[in-house]
């Protein structure tokens, strides 16, 4: 599971910690994005700039769930479904935005644009990292 010591968004929040760490779930804190082993959702995450809550972003950019859809109450099973369906979209245009076609690259702006500006007014620094 944690192939070329990478680590998936599941893993950071929590999910995955039995079977990775051995431990039971209530012997680690788990991430704010997850709650009882599942996700609180896009519109109930900390600040939404989560790993989590960014597959959410990327799910509605690529038209995997629609906008209305923002993944609460969803299991570590189908939060590591729509992260594989991202994933493998994002691999054909290298992951980077700029390679995405005319539209999806503005809907990427208008999407991310909007998500940072709700996260700012939730606290969120993108000066910080991850774990900050």
């Amino acid at each position: 599971m944690n192939t070329c010591g990478l680590m998936t968004a599941l893993e950071r929040a929590g999910l995955v910690q039995e079977i990775v760490h051995n431990t039971p779930p209530t012997a680690l804190h788990l991430d704010e994005s997850m709650s009882d082993n599942k996700y609180v959702g896009f519109k109930n995450d900390k600040h939404g700039m989560t790993q989590l809550g960014r597959i959410v972003l990327d799910g509605w950019l690529f038209g995997f769930i629609p906008e209305t859809e923002d993944c609460t109450g969803w299991e570590m099973g189908r939060m590591q479904m729509l992260m594989d369906k991202v994933q493998d979209e994002w691999d054909k245009y290298g992951n980077l935005p700029s390679r995405l076609p005319d539209d999806l690259r503005q809907r990427h702006v208008e999407l991310y644009e909007k998500a940072m500006a709700l996260a700012k007014n939730k606290g969120w620094n993108p000066e910080l990292g991850e774990d900050d």
